[in-house]
């Protein structure tokens, strides 16, 4: 549940603190005052898409922090090794330049993990969300989302997935005799080329090293030259001047058994010396090489560059490279055998995957049918009292009889009118029924979400009358097992309220500022009053508004009786 809400700086409202109850929570005010101005900075808060226009002009930042209960979010605070009691923050900071940063419970996260999070505390139902209705490829995933049938959805998509391997590995190997023989021909010619190259894995780099110390070598010979004829040449050289020493230090020893380590430490002087001496000859010996050695390995540097550049691979990467090209070439000389094998396959998984698109259609129907008894029961509820809701089922016809959904396309279909029968909602619904119709589905689908915030964004569009008091019944039932806030300008939604905020818009200085505050009764009446009259506000428009009042007191003790 949403507690509180700190608005800073977002559009017209340079500051506002909120705090909501349980139950029904109504704002309401003049068009333009910001009423869903609070609604896009909950969404903001909760990850949406934010963007510099939504910062007050003249401020650096804008800044939203909402606090939740934890309810329902402690898998995904573990998952993200974020501690929190029980209180649940949230706050995402809007800079001038339209970048954005967020924090959960002061624990820096990106917009996607704030989004994740957002979508199980709170569902949003903007103005807009209605046309989806209007959009058939939808009205499969209504339907998936009220049956809670996960496992039978998974079972078909995994027959599906093998189902699109298969095809994809025949599609590979289907082609025309004449494109076989060319990329035969292609794949031959580049095994020979590669074959004839005799690569090795480490050749590349072990060839650059050796180039690159012959040509240094004579350099390199003289100063090894100079440390060998130091260690080694001539009579005054160091390993027999160390070895003079150590004769000197071991008869010392002798006499004095403390200058042990001494005599020991000059013997093994003697032979790290004679060591490096013998390492300097050896490597001043492999140094000796003829033009041709270096002629050699320039040539086949440059003979793996270039394959390097005609293949675009590595030189380590050509031998696994080549043996590619053989398995290719080995799977398109077997390729009529291959196939036939693959085809065989694909006939068997067709089968399986209608078998599970049949289950799938099965459970679907079930489903379909307890939602068509439940949404016509709600909108009769909300004054459609000759509605006829359906789910129609209508098999794909194209080859081979599914697709990645299943064996159907599914749609909607009412009719609003006694004697009418149920057509295209696209055809039929008028916005005022687009709104009831979804509020029914959201109704619906709330029994089964663990999310306990529903916001409804002026769900009052196109809705009067009648039809608008039973709206703001139906929010209110749904207020007893969810919180709702709703942004609407029907005094019939606001009667029905637990807690009414007014959103005002006013002027200082020649700025604009809205003011948000919590009605008490007396308010709310005034309130209620100008939604049905305007400014024309008047001690009979106020005897009504409070008569509206304690008329939606009655009902909501008939449902708690």
């Amino acid at each position: 549940m949403l507690n509180d809400l700190h608005i800073e700086n977002i559009a017209v409202i340079e500051r506002a603190d909120l705090s909501f109850s349980p139950g029904m929570n109504v704002l309401t005010g003049e068009t333009g005052a910001g009423k869903s101005i609070v609604i896009d900075a909950i969404g903001a808060v909760l990850g949406g898409r934010v963007s510099r226009e939504l910062v007050r002009t003249g401020a650096e930042k804008g800044l939203v922090t909402a606090s939740f209960d934890a309810a329902g979010a402690e898998q995904w605070l573990r998952e993200n090794e974020i501690d929190c009691e029980e209180e649940l923050i949230l706050q995402r900071r809007i800079s001038a330049d339209g970048k954005s940063s967020a924090r959960v419970c002061g624990v820096p996260v990106t917009a996607a993990q704030l989004k994740e999070l957002g979508t199980l505390l709170v569902d949003i139902h903007g103005q807009n969300d209605g046309r989806r209705l209007l959009d058939e490829r939808l009205h499969r995933e209504f339907l998936d989302r009220f049956g809670q049938y996960p496992d039978t959805l998974s079972d078909y998509a995994k027959e599906y997935e093998k189902y699109k391997e298969l095809k994809k590995e025949i599609g590979r190997l289907s082609m025309d005799e004449l494109e076989k023989e060319r990329l035969s021909d292609s794949l031959r010619y580049q095994i020979d080329e590669l074959e004839r190259a005799e690569l090795k894995k480490g050749e590349k780099d072990e060839l650059s090293a050796r180039r690159d110390l012959l040509r240094n070598a004579e350099k390199l010979t003289e100063v090894i030259d100079g440390a060998y004829d130091a260690l080694y040449g001539g009579e005054e050289n160091a390993i027999a001047l160390s070895q003079n020493a150590a004769y000197y230090t071991q008869r010392a020893a002798a006499l004095a058994a403390e200058l042990g380590d001494a005599a020991k430490s000059v013997d093994e002087a003697v032979f790290a010396l004679s060591n490096a001496a013998e390492l300097l000859r050896d490597f001043r010996d492999s140094l000796e090489f003829s033009p041709a050695e270096y002629d050699r390995m320039e040539e086949r540097l440059s003979l793996l560059s270039r394959l390097e550049r005609k293949y675009r691979r590595e030189a380590d990467a050509l031998p696994d490279y080549l043996e590619e090209c053989r398995a290719r070439l080995e799977e398109i000389e077997f390729a009529d055998e291959r196939l036939e094998k693959l085809q065989r396959e694909l006939t068997g998984q067709q089968k399986r995957c209608l078998e599970k698109a049949f289950e799938l259609r099965r459970v679907r129907q079930q489903a379909a049918k307890e939602l068509e008894a439940r949404i016509i029961s709600e909108l009769k509820e909300l004054n459609m009292p000759s509605v006829r809701f359906a789910v129609a089922f209508e098999p794909v016809t194209e080859e081979p009889g599914f697709d990645a959904e299943g064996a159907d396309r599914i749609r909607f279909l009412m009719s609003a009118n006694a004697g009418e029968e149920p057509g295209r909602i696209s055809r039929i619904a008028s916005g005022g029924e687009l709104s009831r119709i979804m509020l029914a589905m959201k109704n619906v689908f709330a029994e089964n979400d663990p999310v306990q915030t529903m916001i409804f964004d002026e769900i009052d569009t196109g809705v009067s009358g009648i039809a608008a008091q039973r709206v703001g019944e139906k929010l209110c039932c749904v207020s007893r097992g969810k919180q709702v806030l709703c942004v609407t300008h029907l005094p019939q939604i606001a009667a029905m309220a637990d807690a009414h905020v007014l959103v005002a818009k006013g002027e200082h200085d020649g700025r604009t500022f809205t003011e948000i505050s919590v009605l008490d009764r007396t308010g709310r009446e005034k309130e209620l009053a100008r939604l049905h009259g305007g400014d024309h506000v008047t001690a009979i428009t106020i005897a009504s508004a409070a008569e509206q009042l304690e008329a939606a007191e009655r009902f909501k003790a008939s449902m708690e009786a």
